[in-house]
């Protein structure tokens, strides 16, 4: 098993227990248990994969969709194999029911071994992505995972795949949507936020307007009385 790594002690592990010792019910419904599906808390998009334009010697960025698909705040954290080398941003937080957020994932390539062609290369850097649920919008901190390891979930191990920089592709394209989407997001985080109070009636508003109509006002007063005489 690899070695994931974390900010805060050891991570859950990969699966649940398929079975109990013993007889009856209680090995029957573990048995059953472990034929259901996982109900999952977060959807991801890409689902299984991360992809990364390969660029040796570079650090090169790939992207992650993550979508609080169930009915509580979900907390949710990466873990890496490979920690010295990648980094993400966000590397965890909270999301409440229904949000969505781009995370950004940079890892750094290494320059090819015994000539191997690029894309030939078995990259055996693997992520994952898990879940907590927690009550109400509270602030994350990574101790959360530690509090309730009986309640943390894997939600997926993402795979890294290198894509050809200089070939279009499908999956090229849409990693570089999601992270123009992920910086458009990151810069409107950064700043502040817009005053929705009502703006204050001064000089140069609505009192410099009022003065300029007295005024046309009062010339015109004057001149109809130079008129009638």
């Amino acid at each position: 098993m690899p070695l994931w790594g974390t900010a805060s002690g050891p991570p859950p592990p990969l699966a649940e227990g398929g079975g109990a010792e013993g007889s009856g019910g209680s090995s029957g419904a573990a048995a059953i248990r472990s034929l259901l599906p996982t109900r999952r808390r977060l959807r991801l998009d890409p689902p299984s994969k991360l992809y990364f334009p390969y660029e040796p010697g570079k650090q090169v960025r790939s992207a992650v969709r993550i979508k609080n698909v169930s009915k509580s705040h979900v907390a949710f954290k990466f873990q890496t194999t490979a920690p010295k080398s990648c980094f993400m941003r966000p590397p965890g937080g909270i999301l409440a029911p229904g949000e969505t957020i781009i995370a950004t994932v940079f890892k750094f390539v290494e320059h090819p071994e015994n000539n191997e062609k690029p894309l030939d290369q078995k990259c055996k850097v693997k992520f994952k992505i898990v879940s907590l649920k927690v009550k109400g919008p509270v602030e994350y901190v990574p101790e959360l995972f530690d509090e309730q390891k009986d309640q943390v979930a894997v939600e997926q191990i993402l795979r890294v795949i290198f894509l050809d920089a200089e070939r279009p592709s499908a999956q090229l394209d849409r990693l570089k949507r999601q992270l123009a989407e992920a910086e458009a997001a990151l810069e409107a985080r950064k700043k502040p936020p817009e005053d929705t109070s009502p703006p204050i009636v001064g000089e140069g508003l609505v009192i410099d307007e009022w003065k300029e109509r007295r005024e046309r006002y009062l010339a015109r007063q004057q001149v109809e009385e130079v008129d009638s005489v």
